[in-house]
């Protein structure tokens, strides 16, 4: 197996544990998990959610997010400026393609890779993550057999 066969399997392992994170969310229209690895380390995690301290509902009456949510990558890279890690050169494994306002946070935290397993109606996301030179990849974990 070359090198490529085995990032890609590894990409696939991960996001699959993204998608198993994003269970953890109590967001009813759609739950998100979000991975920082670095030397193949989980260095961070996140869900869509609430901040701390707000009531686990992330939707209103009319089944809209509420304004106040915070994505699951941000989730992740905000939980690192609590810790002792960094993500400089890491990579992020996100089971749906990052919004334009994750995209901006994932480029100043130095991430360099990012994998995602669900393509969003709105690209300008991954097209700012593509001029900003990160390697952007779209890996679907259910079509690909685990091995």
């Amino acid at each position: 197996m070359n090198q490529e066969e085995k990032q890609r399997k590894l990409d696939l392992r991960y996001l699959r544990m993204a998608k198993i994170w994003a269970e953890n969310s109590y967001c009813r229209r759609r739950q998100v998990g979000a991975l920082v690895v670095k030397n193949k380390m989980i260095i961070s995690d996140g869900y869509n959610g609430t901040p701390s301290g707000f009531e686990n509902v992330c939707e209103d009456d009319n089944n809209l997010t509420l304004p106040y949510v915070l994505h699951a990558e941000a989730n992740a890279i905000t939980k690192l400026a609590r810790s002792s890690n960094n993500s400089d050169g890491a990579t992020l494994y996100v089971t749906a393609s990052p919004c334009i306002e994750c995209s901006k946070l994932i480029i100043q935290a130095g991430i360099k890779r990012v994998v995602y397993g669900e393509k969003y109606r709105l690209e300008d996301g991954v097209n700012l993550l593509n001029k900003a030179n990160i390697e952007v990849i779209y890996l679907n974990p259910d079509e690909d057999e685990p091995k």
